[in-house]
């Protein structure tokens, strides 16, 4: 029976969550809506994911009372590859943000094993109820054109040297030779046809036939690593979410291979054990213990609390684990979020991301592959230094908040590593101090850069000038920003049967489908 009258989607892009609104108002239910979702934000936001990324969702099935995570990020490419370093196709692009500059490594070489298209998939089979053909066609629809908006502009421009490296992408992304703007109608009629193609056949081309022997024959003359069996081997992994008690509440968040997941139940789990204070949101006692608290997180980070089973050890008996002496692979790019509550009680939430992109684009498929094999911190001992198959490890966080039985609220971001900080200070706000959810996502946030504190617009001065006083006694500085930024993340959030929240910082949109639809 319907618990709600509503069912809610929060995205990063009008179109992404329009997408998913249609499943829903065609009875679907909210995993038939996150996967559509997450094949139209492959389409609509080419710059931070895609097809040929990865990614994780946790859920919540009301009618199995179930909680489960989905892990389909990427893994190290190499099987049967008999390229050397010394040949692989591996080079770095500068990208001009406007004052300053960023170096990504881009090519063949840098491409990991996919991850996002078998992970669709696999929950559409697993908790979708609609045919794959429904799920996918608002996403062919807008392969065949769409209109760029402002902030998926602004992202290609950025990354014009990647979305245009090949002729498959200038195809896409400088048709006529004149590069797309805001406004211009984007089409990838391939990507179209492919999308057609996966509604009847499944993944079978992509990764077991005809495109992932292309890829191989590509990579093997071109220098890059990732092979058919890598391909053939790839697999999504079912484990459990894990749980952290926040309050009357429980976090259910992302394990390993994600860091980010262990973060933010560490953040919470201290921010629980503190005495309530009599002050408001944004006062500077607020702003301060904030400060303290990110810097108790990272102590704690650097001395080893990364994992889910050292932070269940450090709660349980407050002593410190060994501190690891394996350099964990850390992937903290670009990425996508999408919530979804159904009207039954089904939460999902999703977190997707294709890097900057390699520009090498899948035959066939007008899919371009991802670049997490030329990320710095996923490499610390060096590129192409890990054996082929080990899971990439990652900061993307979606979660679940529960009291009982229920989902209270769906939460994610992408950002980086500002995503656990963005996702933290969201629910403090909306469990603590009682804001709305709208206005705890549009809150100015905070961000702990080692010994600089970057810090949005929007607190009162007293307060920063409070804050500033006191870190610049310890020899800490503020970076005041001028307006709020996508550096700080963009949290996309829904409250079942309440409310949705799009982050106004990566274009977030929200659509409310009104329903009395019964079933489960």
């Amino acid at each position: 029976m319907s618990r709600f009258d509503r069912s809610i989607v929060a995205s990063g892009h009008q179109l992404v969550s329009e997408a998913a609104g249609k499943i829903l108002e065609a009875g679907g239910n909210a995993f038939d809506a996150v996967v559509a979702a997450g094949f139209a934000s492959a389409v609509a936001e080419p710059a931070l994911t895609s097809l040929g990324g990865g990614g994780f969702m946790v859920g919540h099935s009301a009618a199995m009372g179930q909680n489960m995570f989905f892990d389909f990020f990427v893994d190290t490419p190499g099987r049967g590859c008999a390229t050397t370093p010394a040949a692989v196709d591996f080079f770095k692009i500068i990208v001009d943000f406007g004052g300053s500059s960023q170096d990504f490594t881009i090519g063949l070489g840098s491409v990991a094993v996919p991850g996002t298209l078998k992970g669709l998939l696999h929950i559409h089979k697993r908790l979708g109820r609609m045919g794959l053909a429904e799920i996918i066609a608002p996403a062919k629809e807008l392969a065949l054109q769409h209109r760029l908006n402002a902030h998926m502009a602004h992202f290609l421009n950025l990354l014009h040297p990647v979305m245009t490296l090949s002729e498959r992408g200038r195809r896409i992304y400088q048709p006529d030779g004149i590069s797309l703007a805001v406004g211009d109608t984007l089409k990838n009629v391939e990507l179209a046809a492919f999308l057609d193609q996966l509604s009847k056949e499944g993944d079978e081309s992509f990764y077991y036939g005809g495109i992932a022997d292309a890829i191989d024959q590509e990579m093997r003359n071109g220098g890059g690593l990732l092979t058919a069996k890598d391909f053939a081997a790839y697999a999504v992994k079912e484990r459990k979410p894990l749980a952290i008690p926040y309050r009357e509440n429980l976090l259910l968040t992302v394990p390993e291979p994600s860091l980010g997941g262990t973060l933010i139940g560490l953040s919470l789990s201290l921010m629980a054990e503190r005495e309530e204070k009599d002050y408001e949101w944004g006062s500077a006692a607020q702003l301060l213990e904030s400060v303290g608290l990110m810097q108790e997180v990272e102590r704690l980070r650097e001395a080893g609390v990364t994992t889910p089973k050292a932070l269940q050890q450090f709660l349980q008996d407050r002593t410190m684990p060994a501190a690891s002496t394996e350099k964990i692979r850390l992937f903290s790019r670009g990425t996508t979020h999408v919530s979804v509550a159904d009207n039954t009680g089904n939460c999902a939430s999703m977190t997707c991301s294709n890097g900057e992109g390699s520009g090498y684009f899948a035959p066939g498929s007008g899919v371009m592959l991802n670049n997490m094999m030329g990320e710095d911190d996923l490499h610390p001992n060096g590129f192409h230094s890990s054996p082929p198959g080990e899971r990439v490890f990652s900061m993307m966080s979606p979660s679940l908040l529960l009291q009982g039985d229920h989902v209270q609220l769906v939460i994610g971001s992408g950002g980086s590593k500002r995503i656990r900080t963005a996702v933290s200070q969201v629910l403090h706000q909306v469990v603590v101090f009682n804001r709305s959810l709208q206005q705890a996502v549009d809150a100015p946030r905070l961000y702990l850069d080692g010994d600089c504190l970057q810090v949005e617009p929007g607190f009162a001065e007293s307060a920063m000038a409070a804050l500033k006083n006191r870190l610049s006694a310890n020899n800490m500085s503020v970076n005041s920003w001028r307006q709020k930024d996508v550096y700080f993340g963009g949290v996309h959030a829904v409250i079942p049967g309440l409310e949705g929240a799009g982050d106004p910082r990566r274009g977030g949109a929200v659509v409310t489908v009104y329903q009395k639809n019964t079933k489960g």
